[in-house]
């Protein structure tokens, strides 16, 4: 039975770098891993569905909070068959964003914190009704706001709303810091993501207690 580990973080905050540096350092070290993310653009139906929304193309959906987090939810729902197998399958399966971005995103939205009515309503939703594994640990990849959003303004892409939304953001990184601070879901790690990172290090942490 492998580990899943999930890599949580601001738009911006380097969670693409970190998922390919660490599966590299668990690879030096024999250890077998799978990769996800999400939302998962471009294959799957509600995840492209989130994009129409987030860019202004399907209506006023990308206003509701609550259907922003099924349509979030039923993307990763479109993947659980494939998760399960791949935590049977390897050592480590590592995920870009999941469940706890949802929750920190639209807590953020209705100005809530970790402990907020929509937090529990996203686990209750993802976890017992639609039956996704619960991750292992969740890195938390913590970099200033205003780093964040200066990133994620160079990329060759239309950036979306939640990205333009620097309030947004702030709100954002405060839900993170709380539900890392609670351990809600699964133990958190809290890691720089300004400083160096001892990638050997981390893998062998992540692994300790395997």
């Amino acid at each position: 039975m492998g580990r899943l580990v999930v890599i949580e973080g601001l738009d911006g905050s380097g969670k693409r770098t970190l998922t390919r540096a660490l599966t590299e350092a668990f690879e030096r070290r024999g250890t077998k891993v799978a990769q996800h993310a999400f939302p998962r653009y471009g294959e799957s139906v509600h995840a492209d569905l989130v994009s129409d929304a987030l860019h202004g193309r399907l209506g006023d959906t990308g206003d509701s909070v609550h259907g922003m987090a099924v349509l979030f939810a039923l993307d990763r729902h479109g993947a659980k068959e494939t998760l399960m197998q791949d935590i049977q399958d390897f050592d480590v399966v590592l995920v870009d964003r999941y469940i706890a971005s949802n929750a920190a995103y639209q807590a953020a939205r209705l100005h809530q914190d970790e402990r907020g009515e929509v937090v529990e309503w996203i686990r209750a939703l993802e976890v017992d009704r639609l039956g996704l594994p619960v991750p292992d640990m969740q890195l938390l990849l913590k970099v200033p706001v205003d780093l964040a959003v200066s990133r994620a303004e160079t990329r060759d892409r239309v950036r979306d709303t939640y990205e333009k939304d620097g309030g947004l953001q702030a709100r954002c990184a405060r839900v993170y810091d709380g539900l890392a601070e609670i351990g809600w879901l699964a133990p958190w790690l809290v890691l720089d993501g300004t400083g160096d990172v001892d990638f050997t290090e981390l893998s062998c942490t992540l692994m300790a207690d395997a």
